[in-house]
């Protein structure tokens, strides 16, 4: 029996995959390799969602970074196996992480971000557990036909008979 390939599903979840893991290794690098700035500028564009939440912490900002770089090697390698169960597993992790992030920044909104600041941080922390359960949701029940590799001949040299005298 051989099983349908939902290729419409494999698109979605792949891009998903994709943006996790660019937003991941975009944070992750900036947080680990620049945590100042980071600290600082963070998500950029003349927008500052990090600074107004408290003094800066080097080890927490590196460890943001980290945990960021972490988070994205799974999704990255998720993204490169293109495998269905290892998506799912990228996205709980995305979804665990993402639905106590959200609801913080929710409730305590960091000084100085109003408006449209204010609306992008909180559709930006919400869109991070929605993507992760999409990861769960959209991943497709088939796993991704991987080949069984080619069986391993060893030929060993004849031994030749001893020549007779």
């Amino acid at each position: 029996m051989r099983l349908e390939v939902n290729r419409r599903r494999w698109l979605t979840l792949l891009i998903i995959l994709g943006v996790l893991t660019f937003q991941a290794f975009f944070v992750g690098l900036w947080a680990t390799f620049a945590p100042e700035s980071w600290y600082n500028s963070f998500p950029g564009l003349g927008m500052r969602w990090v600074r107004g939440d408290g003094p800066y912490n080097h080890h927490l900002a590196a460890d943001v970074g980290a945990f960021f770089l972490a988070l994205g090697a799974i999704t990255a390698v998720a993204l490169w196996y293109r495998d269905s169960v290892l998506a799912r597993a990228a996205g709980l992790g995305w979804l665990v992480f993402g639905v106590p992030h959200f609801i913080y920044h929710l409730l305590h909104p960091a000084d100085g971000v109003t408006g449209f600041g204010l609306v992008l941080n909180v559709l930006a922390t919400l869109a991070i557990p929605l993507l992760g359960l999409a990861c769960i949701l959209v991943a497709p029940r088939e796993r991704y036909p991987v080949p069984e590799p080619a069986p391993l001949h060893v030929k060993f040299p004849r031994r030749r008979p001893p020549a007779s005298r």
